[in-house]
């Protein structure tokens, strides 16, 4: 340190320094560990869980924890404005994808025994959850979230209160998770009419509205955590607007980085999901067609086959029917 302050923070510095976040520490330690048992239970029953959600959960969502927490960016977070801005997005959107992309939600349905897989379904389903989980509720709860950490005392206090400022990262990370985790896991966690292309859109809609803090910073005119900021501030610091500024233009660039990976994994699961429809759809109209009866005098000959429209006797067959027949 220099006159009780640390040095001008540069790439390097920020890449090399870390500090302990116990609470942090325990809760990576706490979910990584959970996730791994489970992985090594669904596969010592001979099942198959695939290592890229092992590692979008691992190395992105906890990975990103870790460094929210605990890098170069919690080292310079009490001196200079963007660092928390930063921490904070990465808390709020960066992490949530990666833990959603391990589909933790499925996992622990394939891993513990029925009864308690069964207690998984019934909390995805209870009303409280729905409630919270419901689309546009979630995304308006982050929107919330967000705003209220820098337009309230909330945001000042926490630089002042250390536990505050822990419950600031947990409060952050569960906001995001709850629009991220339902719209991304194989279980049935939303609504019926959550279709994939209704998942896009809500996305889409989403990556708009977590645009707004970022925006909302950058050109609030009054100053975030001023008076701490204020008098925290180094001599090698830029002005204490100027810092807010850049930290409001940091949030805006990660949530767009954020928004196209998560628009483009749910692209990718509705293509999967009408592959897969498709599928079953053509193994249905294959057991549906019937051989045809050969006509007398006929053996030996090649079997004939009738389209299903000629064997099933429902309303849509007959309707087909009628217009080949032109009656």
């Amino acid at each position: 340190m220099v006159g009780g302050h640390l040095p001008e923070p540069t790439v390097g510095r920020l890449l090399g320094s870390w500090r302990w976040d116990v609470p942090a520490l325990v809760l990576v330690v706490v979910l990584g560990g959970l996730y791994v048992w489970g992985v090594a239970r669904v596969r010592g029953r001979g099942g198959t869980w695939p290592l890229g959600r092992l590692a979008a959960f691992v190395v992105l969502g906890l990975g990103t924890v870790v460094v929210a927490t605990m890098s170069g960016l919690a080292v310079y977070d009490h001196e200079l404005f963007w660092p928390a801005a930063v921490q904070n997005v990465a808390l709020d959107l960066l992490a949530p994808l990666g833990l959603a992309l391990g589909d933790p939600l499925r996992l622990a349905v394939e891993a513990l025994p029925g009864r308690g897989a069964r207690r998984v379904r019934r909390a995805l389903t209870g009303r409280l959850v729905r409630v919270v989980t419901f689309p546009l509720v979630s995304t308006v709860l982050v929107l919330v979230t967000e705003l209220s950490v820098y337009l309230t005392p909330y945001f000042a206090t926490a630089l002042r209160v250390g536990w505050l400022h822990e419950l600031m990262y947990l409060h952050l990370l569960a906001a995001g998770c709850l629009f991220v985790l339902p719209v991304l896991t194989r279980e049935q966690a939303l609504p019926a009419w959550c279709t994939h292309p209704v998942r896009a859109a809500l996305v889409f809609v989403d990556g708009v509205v977590d645009a707004l803090p970022g925006l909302v910073v950058m050109t609030h005119g009054t100053l975030i955590a001023g008076a701490w900021y204020r008098h925290h501030a180094p001599p090698w610091s830029p002005d204490v607007h100027h810092d807010q500024q850049i930290g409001g233009g940091a949030m805006l660039g990660v949530s767009e980085l954020v928004a196209l990976p998560f628009l483009l994994t749910v692209l990718a699961q509705w293509v999967r999901a009408e592959r897969a429809q498709t599928a079953v759809l053509d193994a249905r109209l294959d057991g549906e067609l019937v051989p045809a009866a050969r006509p007398a005098g006929a053996a030996g000959a090649p079997e004939l086959v009738r389209p299903w429209w000629e064997t099933e006797a429902g309303e849509v067959a007959e309707r087909v029917r009628r217009q080949g027949t032109g009656g």
